[in-house]
């Protein structure tokens, strides 16, 4: 799964049509190349590359050459939906996928939001279980088990956040 991807379709969504500039700079509004890694040159050839797999549709401007506007189209709007979902169910060590999904959350209702978050803890909670009693298993040494307890560490802690958020999200409050 690609941030990019994610980011892009869901602008080019939340605009209806969007050229490249738009894009970008709604993007760039967001920081996005500080948190996702994502530069002016990505969104371009995303753009390019999402219309080329029909996930978007792409017009020329005649009135101004050059310019290609997008609008997401059924198969792109799909594919978003999927992404989004995926993101914020699935636990994921890159963390512009999470980054992603939260720039996003308004495309799906509240409680879809917070069902697919209660997943998202559920798998954290696993994922900690696992690393846990994988550590335990056999002699490793320090600076090995130390890796294992930055991963417990930091499994608990996503899963502690997302309970947070999710317990915001049900008094409905608006994401800090």
């Amino acid at each position: 799964m690609s941030a990019t991807r994610l980011l892009v379709l869901g602008v080019v969504r939340q605009h209806d049509r969007a050229h490249g500039y738009l894009v970008g700079s709604e993007l760039e509004s967001w920081e996005t190349e500080r948190w996702a890694g994502l530069r002016s040159g990505s969104i371009y050839h995303a753009l390019r590359q999402l219309a080329k797999e029909g996930l978007l549709d792409a017009s020329e401007v005649h009135d101004w050459p050059g310019r290609v506007d997008y609008a997401i189209n059924e198969k792109g709007e799909a594919e978003f939906l999927q992404l989004l979902r995926a993101a914020l169910r699935v636990p994921d060590r890159r963390p512009e996928l999470l980054g992603a999904a939260l720039v996003m959350l308004p495309a799906l209702p509240v409680e879809e939001v917070i069902a697919l978050l209660r997943e998202r803890v559920r798998a954290l909670e696993d994922e900690r279980a696992r690393i846990v009693a994988t550590a335990g298993e056999g002699e490793r040494p320090g600076h090995v088990a130390e890796l294992f307890a930055l991963r417990a560490a930091q499994a608990e802690g996503d899963a502690s956040w997302t309970r947070e958020l999710i317990g915001r999200l049900e008094r409905g409050e608006k994401p800090a």
